[in-house]
């Protein structure tokens, strides 16, 4: 039996029941009760999760038959893999077929909180357009300003790729140098505190680690520009919100565009939606609905792999294979 903790896109979910027998958490936008997901877990030989699923050691105890756990995300940060692997569970996700589509999405906030977009459409529905103004809702330019990208993986690359078409200069900072990729993308290694220092837009692309959590903080924000963005579309925790707030509250930096927070769903009080240099969205990265659609296939035909005595295409890193 599979369990599966939320009701996956129709195609997915039929190839998962016409080849096992499945039961699933039908609520769309709520997430399944921890009480629920133990006890369903009691029979279940494949679990296919999301990423706001906690699967830690209770939930893996609670499942004596568990085979396999494949979560419909490129991160796994909530599946304690370490513990999957004691335990002999493979754990897969879903890596690169959500790539193109995060991407635009990491651009789409870029240029939002670079042109102030969500600040202008609404000053419309509040009546504050009265006339043409030579500064009015004036942001930055975009085209020929310089990018840096922390994380250049294939997320961060496919940044690095839509910026050229805008003229960017693109610098990158990663944990390892790529001279291949920097001649052949046209792009430059800098050092982390020299990225920061120098480019008008960053934009993250690292995992969700004990080394990158928080790696964006009061010193580093210090770093930017006054007039630099920056976009986070990797994990909320990569970056001390607190921090980010008064540094936005300051005038430390220019804006932020952020898909994501330390604590989702974000509280609508929280103080970063409360500025208006701040385009705030709901995880919705990889949010296209062909690239949902892979995505859930993806997941489901690991699942099944697993389930059958096969190798998955897409184990985690860390983890069985």
């Amino acid at each position: 039996m599979i369990y599966l903790t939320r009701k996956i896109p129709e195609p997915a979910l039929q190839y998962l029941q016409e080849r096992s027998a499945c039961r699933f958490w039908e609520e769309e936008n709520i997430p399944v009760p921890r009480e629920v997901l133990r006890r369903e877990v009691g029979e279940a030989e494949g679990l296919y999760c999301m990423l706001s699923d906690g699967i830690d050691r209770e939930v893996m105890d609670a499942a004596p038959r568990l085979k396999a756990i494949s979560t419909m995300a490129v991160g796994f940060d909530n599946i304690d893999v370490e513990y999957a692997r004691q335990k002999g569970i493979i754990v897969t996700h879903t890596p690169g077929v959500l790539t193109e589509a995060t991407a635009d999405l990491a651009f789409a906030l870029l240029m939002a909180a670079g042109r102030r977009l969500i600040e202008a459409n609404r000053a419309i529905y509040r009546g504050e357009w009265k006339t043409w103004g030579p500064l009015f809702m004036a942001g930055r330019d975009i085209y020929g300003a310089s990018l840096g990208i922390i994380g250049l993986g294939r997320i961060g690359l496919a940044v690095a790729r839509r910026a050229r078409g805008f003229a960017m200069k693109v610098y990158y900072f990663s944990r390892r140098r790529n001279m291949e990729l920097e001649e052949k993308e046209g792009i430059t290694y800098l050092p982390l505190a020299e990225l920061l220092k120098s480019c008008d837009y960053v934009s993250l692309h690292v995992p969700a680690t004990p080394e990158t959590n928080g790696m964006i903080g009061p010193k580093e924000l210090a770093m930017m520009k006054p007039t630099a963005v920056l976009v986070n579309t990797a994990r909320g925790a990569v970056v001390d919100e607190e921090a980010l707030y008064k540094a936005l509250k300051s005038g430390t930096i220019y804006a932020a565009g952020l898909d994501v927070f330390a604590v989702e769903p974000v509280d609508p009080n929280h103080p970063l939606l409360q500025l208006p240099n701040v385009v705030a969205l709901p995880h919705i990265g990889s949010a296209s609905i062909e690239t949902r659609y892979k995505m859930a296939r993806l997941a489901a035909e690991d699942l099944l792999r697993v389930l059958n005595g096969e190798q998955p295409r897409f184990p985690v890193p860390g983890g069985l294979t």
